[in-house]
């Protein structure tokens, strides 16, 4: 499947050379329309998409795209997300509301995967409070999502920044064990291929054990043969011990990969079809949320997946294939629901339409960290949600090692 692309990439790169330059844009025309072109930098090569026009927190496009153009347009956006950083309280307030925070981070899923799926109407996404149509989670690989959500405190960071040290103030779960929430670990799977768990704890400041997973129900198996275990069933068991140990504040990440290719069902070798996987888990989630609506419990859950499962493929790879994170995905839904709320919201979900990241889902939580408005006889939600901060569309394409481990992963797939 890779080898005619690549085929096609050397002849290109032997012919190019020989070719007259030129551009598609008039000299000085400006490239604040949309952009979706390649650059190289010193943070790692990345695809850099503008659709909006430049506000205060994303730097402007005004020149035409030429390859120095967009090289000093991206260093200067890193330059400007190293400023950025989620302002959270030194302590919190005598009258502060105590609830919890359900970070649920899902593997493959993308708006353009539910579209493909055929599950854009599921019942799950009415039930959110806020939805991001336009959330980008800069990157299309497993263990660099999961590290950019854990340190979603400051800037969007290049590649090869990702894997050196953060303050402390970057780090999510840091700042809310500051004021007093007691952090969790959860996995719908061992943790162990890549390294994963290993880099959520050297890299996304996540030291706390992993909850005990023994007896949950084994819903597929991973294309390595590994468990994967059944969501609901996790989420029952998290909220079981938190109503047993009555912890006043918890900061709970949960990441699942029930979604990513090459799981299948026990006994059999065939990947199973991603749409029956995907029902499976809306329907899930959307029942674990009634039984958080019964249990009066309050919690604040916010779903952001990794990246899409890139069930359609596009231009420049096939399906399946994500080594170039096109906007198809790393455009993926954000979402936000509370629960236990004195006046929760009525209506259809809030929509947040302007793009952001990670640094946006952080600066919704330090809005929340009180738990105020879980007691608010009227919750203003234009000033919850209004402001956030926006990020440019930016995404970083995986090292070659990376690349490399999802290359294994498709060719054990391939021979099961």
């Amino acid at each position: 499947r890779v080898t005619v692309f690549v085929s096609a990439i050397m002849v290109w790169l032997v012919v190019s050379p020989l070719l007259p330059s030129f551009t598609l844009w008039p000299a000085g025309q400006p490239t604040a329309v949309a952009a979706n072109t390649t650059a190289n930098t010193t943070g790692g090569t990345a695809i850099a998409t503008n659709t909006a026009p430049a506000n205060n927190d994303i730097p402007p496009q005004t020149e035409p795209p030429t390859s120095a153009n967009l090289t000093n347009w991206l260093n200067a956006f890193y330059a400007s997300e190293q400023k950025r950083k989620t302002t959270f309280p030194d302590a919190l307030p005598a009258d502060a509301q105590p609830f919890d925070v359900l970070i649920i981070n899902i593997c493959s899923l993308s708006w353009s995967d539910i579209e493909a799926a055929g599950l854009m109407d599921h019942p799950l996404w009415k039930h959110f409070d806020i939805v991001f149509k336009n959330f980008n989670s800069a990157t299309s690989y497993s263990g660099p999502a999961a590290v950019r959500l854990l340190r979603a405190s400051c800037g969007q960071l290049s590649h090869s920044n990702l894997y050196q040290p953060s303050g402390n103030d970057c780090y999510l779960f840091e700042n809310l064990a500051k004021l007093g929430f007691t952090q969790q670990l959860m996995l719908g799977h061992n943790g162990q291929f890549g390294d994963f768990l290993k880099e959520l704890r050297s890299l996304g400041g996540m030291q706390s054990p992993l909850m005990d997973q023994t007896g949950l129900p084994v819903s597929l198996q991973a294309f390595d043969g590994s468990p994967v275990y059944d969501d609901l069933a996790t989420l029952n068991r998290w909220l079981e011990t938190e109503n047993k140990q009555g912890n006043a504040r918890n900061a709970t990440f949960y990441n699942t990969l029930p979604l990513h290719d090459g799981n299948h069902f026990p006994g059999q070798s065939k990947t199973a079809d991603y749409k029956v996987r995907a029902q499976k888990l809306f329907d899930e989630l959307d029942n674990f949320f009634t039984e958080l609506e019964k249990s009066g419990r309050k919690v604040m859950v916010v779903v952001v997946p990794e990246h899409g499962a890139a069930l359609q493929g596009d231009k420049m790879q096939v399906s399946g294939l994500r080594d170039i994170p096109s906007p198809s995905i790393t455009h993926v839904p954000a979402a936000v629901k509370f629960f236990g709320m004195k006046a929760p919201h009525q209506g259809a979900p809030i929509e947040i339409t302007k793009p952001g990241s990670y640094l946006a889902i952080s600066e919704l939580v330090a809005r929340a960290v009180d738990g105020k408005l879980f007691v608010e006889d009227n919750v203003n939600w234009n000033q919850l949600t209004s402001g956030l901060p926006e990020t440019a569309e930016v995404s970083v394409i995986a090292t070659v090692a990376e690349a490399t481990i999802h290359t294994m992963k498709n060719n054990i797939r391939i021979k099961l």
